[in-house]
């Protein structure tokens, strides 16, 4: 049973402010819907809330308003076929949502895929994850009335999406990561490009986060509200920058890695109180982190195929190939029309994503088509804390409190 959560006194809350009124005071409470077209609540969100005053006595999350069933589309098409629907859970960050697809299905399919693949994966999941950052930072600062952080962060997320469109073709759903590999190698010049990013990005990160952190503005409406102890987000199953703000410092590059980020030197940044300014901190340095790795990647960057060359039955072989041999036509074939070879078998797959731990389950009969999928999309998650953390805050507190948990409606609906 989920602990109550003890909301702490703040500046931007009065002792009498987080009580309910006298008794001789107290009138008819009012029901309130926020959403689903609200803009503070960054998609499709509806929060039915009881008030009394402007005091949340009540808080309601009602999801589904952008429900697609993409766990029974999974099973009515092939495994490379899904790759795209991946893009639409957190479109924010979907080379992170294609990479960790990937993973689950090649795990099923015990393949290991070369170090180029997976220095490849690395360095596009940490640019989403600055991507993803970025856009959550600049909508959170918004939302509290920062407008100039919102144009530093969609000038920064244009410049990635440049280097995302030279890589995968797309700027905003990828569809780059196939089961065994990646559509294409890095084209020439690509990583010296992103090196330069990462180098002009820090001080530009800096200066934006110049504008909130010391920001009374800013800290009058973060400090002190939506605060989650530790042991509340461990019960509500919270992860990713909402579980590390509240001082758990969880995080699966680190503790169970994967895709060779056991190479790699980082931090993993804790908060210690768990209200909404740290969950701000957290997210902030988790982007210095990012550069960090991406430099890394680059520089002891791998030769070699950036694809499984052993997989023939699962991973479709080069086009040049496929125009000049009769074999490789057929393989390239039976690949397309039947999807890639999977046992029988059953796997989980989790990986750190932008917004916490996205999981996949896959239950395969064989073939090249799974028989189950399960999601397990942090965001939908996150919010599960809502109804708990909402109760005794203010009206203006939800705002704030929606967006530093930062989610994602795309995956939490799916």
């Amino acid at each position: 049973m989920a602990t109550e959560l003890n909301f702490p006194d703040s500046a931007a809350k009065s002792a009498a402010g987080a009580q309910a009124a006298p008794a001789e005071f107290q009138t008819e409470k009012m029901s309130l819907s926020m959403g689903p077209s609200h803009p503070s609540t960054h998609g499709v969100l509806r929060l039915q809330m009881e008030l009394d005053g402007e005091i949340l006595t009540k808080a309601d999350p009602i999801l589904g308003y952008l429900h697609r069933g993409d766990e029974k589309i999974a099973e009515n098409m092939t495994y490379n076929q899904f790759v795209p629907y991946t893009d639409r859970l957190d479109y924010l960050a979907p080379l992170a949502n294609n990479m960790a697809y990937a993973i689950a299905v090649e795990r099923l399919a015990k393949l290991e895929v070369p170090a180029r693949c997976q220095a490849i994966r690395v360095i596009t999941a940490e640019m989403a994850r600055i991507s993803a950052h970025m856009m959550g930072l600049g909508a959170f600062g918004l939302d509290v009335g920062a407008w100039s952080v919102l144009l530093y962060s969609l000038e920064e997320r244009e410049k990635l999406y440049k280097l995302f469109e030279e890589l995968t073709g797309a700027r905003f759903t990828t569809s780059y990561t196939r089961i065994g590999g990646v559509t294409r190698d890095v084209p020439e010049g690509w990583l010296g490009r992103v090196n330069a990013f990462c180098d002009q990005f820090l001080p530009i990160l800096e200066e934006t986060l110049k504008l909130l952190t010391r920001n009374k503005i800013f800290m009058d409406r973060t400090v002190g509200i939506g605060v989650i102890p530790k042991e509340v987000a461990l019960a509500y199953g919270l992860t990713g920058p909402n579980l590390r703000g509240s001082g758990v410092g969880l995080d699966l590059r680190k503790d169970k890695p994967y895709s060779g980020y056991e190479q790699y030197e980082f931090d993993v940044p804790v908060g210690t109180k768990g209200d909404c300014y740290d969950r701000y901190l957290v997210r902030g340095e988790e982007m210095r982190q990012s550069v960090r790795i991406i430099k890394q990647v680059i520089a002891k960057f791998p030769g070699g195929p950036w694809y499984a060359t052993d997989a023939k039955r699962i991973f479709a072989p080069p086009k040049e190939k496929i125009l000049s041999s009769m074999e490789e036509l057929i393989q390239n074939f039976m690949i397309v029309t039947e999807g890639p070879q999977i046992p029988p078998g059953e796997v989980y797959f989790e990986a750190e994503n932008p917004k916490g731990i996205l999981g996949f389950f896959i239950v395969s009969k064989g073939g090249g088509v799974p028989y189950r999928m399960k999601i397990r999309s942090p965001s939908f998650c996150n919010l599960s804390i809502l109804q708990k953390m909402c109760v005794g805050c203010l009206i203006s507190d939800v705002v704030s409190i929606l967006g530093s948990l930062d989610f994602v409606m795309g995956e939490c609906d799916r």
